[in-house]
Parts: C-alpha cells; structure tokens; sequence
C-alpha cells in the first residue's frame, strides 16, 4: 500500500488567463470542485499583471503561499495540478513573457466571448460597482482617451472595446508559447454545452472529468438594461474585422458573433 506526504506547491501547472466576462468565474467553480486540481485562497491573484511585483526580483513565494500543500504518493507521480484564474492576463502586455519566463511548460486556458456582448458586460459591471458614469457609446467612445497610459487602473477598467481585439493578445500567446499548450474556449460553447466542454478542458489539463457537473449561476450582476440595436451596430462595425480574423486563425464559425 502506498504511502503519502504534501508537496508545497513550487509551480503552477496552469492559468486560466482570460478573457474578463467570459465565463471565468464559473469556470473556476467547477475547477474548485475537482479533487486533482488546487487553486489559491481566492480569485484573481493578480500576479502577473502586478507592476510593482516585477519592478524588482521576483519572489514567486508571494504566488506560492496562496496555494494549500497537494497530496503526493512516495514515488515520484505528481498527483494533483495547481493553477490560477486571472482573466487579464491576455490583456496585460507583460503578462505572457512573465508567465514563460515563470514556467515555458505551464498550460494556458483562454475563453473568448462575442466582443460586443463582452463589451457591453463589462460596461454594465463597471455600473454596478458605481465606476462608471458614463453611457455606453459615451464611454466607448471616451475610451480611447481613457486608456491612453498603459498599464494603469484605468487601462484595466475601461478598455472595453479594446480588450474585445482578441486576435493580437493570442499572437502575443503564440509568441511564447506554442499552440499545443493553450486551449482556447469559446464562450457560448461552454454556457450551451457545459459538460462536454469542461470534458475537453480537464482532458487537456490532464485529470480526469469532473462527472455528475451541476450547473450553479456564478458572478451573475444585474444588467441596468438591455443593450440597444444602434448600440449593437455600432460595435459590429468596430469588430468586423476583427471577428474574421479570428475566424482564420482559429478556424471557428463565429457567425453568431457578427452582429
């Protein structure tokens, strides 16, 4: 019979890195619930996209001590996976290299949502923790000046159309990591077809599936209102282009995407 002892986790295994209203949070519900796998004290470490952090030598103790020890037999099989969930990781420009210069092995989780709809979310729950002042257009027509300074609370806050350009935060992915270690989730995919799409995850992180899967509303925040059709096609026409790129490098349909 096999004997047991605790690792103190040393590296992560895995991220989920993106992208923010897209079904992070529900996704790490279910990854929570899975015995092979650890995740830290709480959501959104925040890590890699902490300027200060890597302003000097990093001490990746301060992303370590978040994670509880994982069990390990007394041979030399690793047992259970430890990862993270921080949905701007894509978006933070630093944020890839640091995670390969952190771990060239480590396996990426990405869901991409409709760029419109994830826009119009994510103005919607900048509304609700009263950050936002603005109407929608108005603010995404403000955006460009708003974000204007990289890397600053309001880059993170207000790029609503701008993190919705998916296809250059994936080249900078492709830059450091190959394609075999990313798994790229559609969002729509996984809320219509949850089983079957974790299935697929857990299967590239290379647990077993996650079975008897109960799907339990996370994250949910009110909507003030719906967004309108000259909202809507004002954002299509930002994100046509856009849409079909993905298209090709992806090799999705993303019909339901245009419009």
């Amino acid at each position: 019979m096999f004997g047991w002892k605790r690792r103190k986790v040393e590296r992560l295994d895995f991220i989920v890195a993106g992208t923010q209203k897209s079904g992070t949070t529900a996704l790490h519900y279910f990854l929570r619930r899975h015995r092979q796998i650890a995740l830290p004290d709480r959501q959104e470490l925040h890590f890699f996209d902490d300027e200060k952090i890597f302003s000097a030598p990093v001490d990746y103790e301060l992303l370590h001590r978040h994670f509880r020890e994982l069990p390990v037999r007394l041979l030399p099989v690793r047992l259970g996976l430890a990862g993270e969930v921080t949905p701007s990781y894509l978006y933070w420009k630093p944020a890839m290299e640091r995670i390969r210069n952190y771990n060239p092995q480590i396996k990426l989780v990405i869901l991409l949502r409709n760029p419109i709809d994830r826009a119009f979310a994510h103005w919607n729950m900048q509304r609700f923790k009263d950050r936002e002042p603005l109407d929608f257009l108005d603010a995404v027509k403000e955006e460009p000046r708003r974000i204007a300074q990289p890397l600053t609370i309001e880059s993170r806050r207000y790029a609503y159309v701008d993190r919705g350009f998916y296809s250059v935060q994936l080249d900078r992915v492709f830059k450091f990591f190959p394609r075999e270690q990313v798994r790229i989730v559609k969002f729509e995919n996984f809320r219509d077809r949850k089983q079957e799409t974790l299935d697929e995850i857990f299967e590239f992180l290379g647990v077993k599936p996650l079975r008897r899967v109960r799907d339990k509303d996370r994250n949910i925040v009110p909507y003030e209102r719906a967004m309108t059709s000259d909202e809507r096609k004002y954002l299509a026409e930002i994100f046509s282009a856009e849409i079909m790129k993905l298209e090709q490098m992806l090799g999705w349909d993303c019909s339901d995407w245009k419009g």
